[in-house]
């Protein structure tokens, strides 16, 4: 259960979310947002924790929900704070995202309502490709841990 962009917005508190670096062949997937924040800019799949649920089970099922790949974690790669502010200085959204690194094992990625374009791209190929801040370093991180995990 996704809340919707609405609900998220102006929050009384950060709300945590997590994302996953699914790799294969060397390629990352990435998918195009279709929300609030940076709506048609290219991030990792990702989304809310839902109460009860663990880190790594919310990547999943958030992997799983918005492009239909499923995965294995292999590794925590770290977190982000996404802060976004109005023009009057008020906090419109803050996220803490805990972003993990894993191995595809089935699917090769779908559109839907929060994925306006999925593609398989080296994460040393991402010039010229609209991205969320820092997404070019946390995959370079991401890939040493996929790659040392072999």
């Amino acid at each position: 259960m996704t809340a919707s962009s609405s609900d998220r917005s102006y929050p009384a508190y950060p709300m945590l979310g997590v994302s996953l670096a699914v790799f294969r062949d060397g390629e990352v997937l990435l998918a195009s947002r279709t929300q609030p924040p940076l709506v048609g800019v290219f991030s990792l799949p990702g989304g809310l924790v839902e109460t009860g649920e663990s880190l790594e089970s919310a990547a999943l099922r958030e992997l799983m929900e918005e492009v239909q790949v499923e995965a294995e974690i292999v590794g925590f790669v770290g977190h982000r704070e996404v802060v976004d502010r109005d023009s009057e200085g008020r906090v419109r959204h803050h996220f803490v995202v805990a972003t993990f690194a894993g191995r595809w094992r089935a699917g090769e990625g779908a559109t839907g309502p929060e994925a306006g374009e999925v593609i398989w791209r080296a994460p040393e190929q991402l010039g010229g490709l609209p991205t969320t801040p820092g997404l070019g370093a946390l995959l370079a991180w991401a890939k040493t841990i996929v790659d040392g995990a072999r």
